[in-house]
């Protein structure tokens, strides 16, 4: 059983790290790879657009391979996924910028990028069933417990990649060319991950089946066709995943934007923060899966989301408290208000009139801020008790300076104990909700169709509602200037989530999972 689980988990770890560094360099990618007439705002909207790419792509991946895990074995499926999840990976690290091939460059990353959400989208269900099908009943939460381990757990080793990187080459060098470096290190990661891999021996479950003749020779027909499993997918994607997806992108990924971002914390300080509280609460995975065999899956996970939704703002508010004080006390002393008819929701291109440009100006320097209707054309924005008219971004500047908003958080304000305290407890959140659900959805369906059936509400759960959080959740603040608007997306497909899953979803502790 250790040998399934470190072999499955390694490998799991490193796919999952090829997928994230990504995310976790986005804030990066935005100046490589879009074209400057976006503007800031936007070409960080398009390098989380591009993050949701691979996400896209995940349930067309779970299709796939889900249907070959269900035919020609799990080990073979994880095999490939892992090759070519390395493959493009180290491709994304080999892409010239937009400033030297112009308009290729974003479509060769969105195309890598489609290439790895692809294999993601066959890894999860494979790794997930593979440990559960090996597992010693009884313990099965435990054991898929160390799986979900692995997503936080590629997170945290792009962050050591990333910053271990910084630390060689400097920060001037690493954000001309030395973030290439961690994408290019996969190929190391890939040769390990085929070498553990091949070493693995078919799940026990599957020989079986196969021996009996009792495999499904059209697992995505039966997953689809028969009414049973095609709504117990969709009860699952809607009562459980989604709202644990939210849970795991907002405790995470964004809190870490949240921190860069909004805040201005420093890259190396917010990395470092989010590294610890990751490396703390990983050991709750394998708790909360370990509880979930002595007390049930359902009331962990909702448990989890429903305090996760109840804590966020105040939380996040907590951030900004002791990750950047002086922001706090220039918000509330110091209200900042645009009055124009000329704001609009941006998308594709970047800010034209006036108030448009000053938005920009606010949502880069992490300021509060709302649009009201003003007289004629033009805009005016009042800070505090200064008013600048048009955009004039000195004199915007010296108002937002006088009125005490910072340029960038006082290092020795941030209070990184308290980070990081408040960054675990929101990975703790992710733990609870995250731990339970890898065997929660293998106890749902049968066998011969687990692997496909299991995929689909995963990816769409994890990838669509969870990954794209990351780009609304930008969306939504930069567009009404609420730093912590954003937020309401997670709360309300948690509360949703949960209202859902105790309504129609199955309690499945004690099932036999080899039925």
């Amino acid at each position: 059983m250790r040998k399934v689980i470190i072999g499955s988990s390694l490998g799991t770890v490193f796919e999952w790290y090829d997928f994230f560094l990504y995310g976790t360099l986005a804030g990066f990618f935005g100046p490589l790879f879009f074209s400057p007439a976006l503007g800031e705002t936007g070409a960080f909207l398009a390098s989380l657009a591009t993050y949701g790419a691979g996400l896209v792509l995940r349930p067309f991946g779970s299709l796939l391979f889900g249907r070959m895990g269900d035919t020609a074995g799990r080990k073979m499926t994880f095999l490939i996924t892992v090759a070519l999840m390395g493959i493009a990976t180290a491709g994304v690290g080999l892409i010239p910028t937009f400033a030297q091939i112009g308009i290729a460059a974003p479509i060769i990353l969105v195309t890598l990028r489609c290439l790895q959400g692809l294999a993601m989208g066959g890894e999860y269900g494979g790794a997930a069933t593979y440990v559960a099908e090996h597992a010693v009943k009884g313990r099965s939460g435990r054991a898929t417990g160390w799986i979900q381990i692995c997503a936080s757990g590629g997170f945290f080793l792009s962050l050591l990649a990333v910053f271990a990187c910084r630390g060689l080459v400097g920060a001037d060098e690493f954000r001309a060319w030395g973030w290439r470096l961690p994408f290019v290190a996969s190929v190391a990661l890939l040769a390990i991950s085929m070498f553990i891999r091949a070493r693995l021996h078919e799940s026990p479950v599957f020989k079986a089946m196969k021996a009996e003749g009792k495999a499904s020779k059209a697992p995505v027909a039966e997953a689809y066709g028969v009414a049973r499993w095609r709504n117990l997918m969709l009860l699952s994607l809607f009562g459980c995943v989604a709202g644990v997806g939210v849970v795991w992108y907002a405790g995470q990924f964004y809190a870490l934007f949240f921190l860069q971002k909004v805040l201005k914390v420093d890259f190396d300080t917010a990395t470092a923060c989010m590294a610890v509280a990751l490396a703390l609460a990983t050991p709750f995975f394998v708790l909360f899966g370990a509880l979930s065999d002595r007390i049930g899956r359902k009331p962990i996970i909702m448990g989890g989301m429903l305090l996760a939704a109840v804590t966020y703002f105040p939380l996040f508010g907590a951030l900004t408290h002791y990750a950047n004080p002086i922001l706090e006390r220039a918000t509330a002393a110091a209200p900042v208000v645009i009055r124009s008819n000329d704001c609009h929701l941006l998308l594709l291109s970047g800010p034209q009139t006036d108030c448009e440009r000053v938005r920009e100006l606010l949502n880069v320097a992490g300021v509060t801020h709302r649009v009201e209707p003003g007289e004629g054309a033009g805009a005016t924005t009042q800070v505090g008790t200064a008013t600048v008219t048009g955009y004039d971004a000195p004199a915007l500047t010296v108002a937002l300076r006088a009125a005490g908003y910072p340029a960038a958080a006082d290092p020795a304000q941030v209070n990184t104990v308290m980070v990081t305290v408040i960054l675990f407890v929101m990975v703790l959140f992710v733990c609870i909700t995250y731990g339970p659900v890898a065997i929660y959805l293998v106890e749902l369906f049968p066998a011969r169709i687990r692997y496909t059936a299991l995929s689909m509400p995963y990816h769409i759960g994890t990838g669509y509602f969870g990954g794209f959080m990351l780009y609304f959740a930008t969306l939504i603040s930069t567009t009404t200037g609420n730093i912590y608007g954003g937020l309401w997306y997670a709360v309300v497909i948690a509360v949703a989530s949960t209202a859902i899953g105790l309504w129609k979803l199955p309690e499945t502790l004690g099932r036999d999972i080899r039925a």
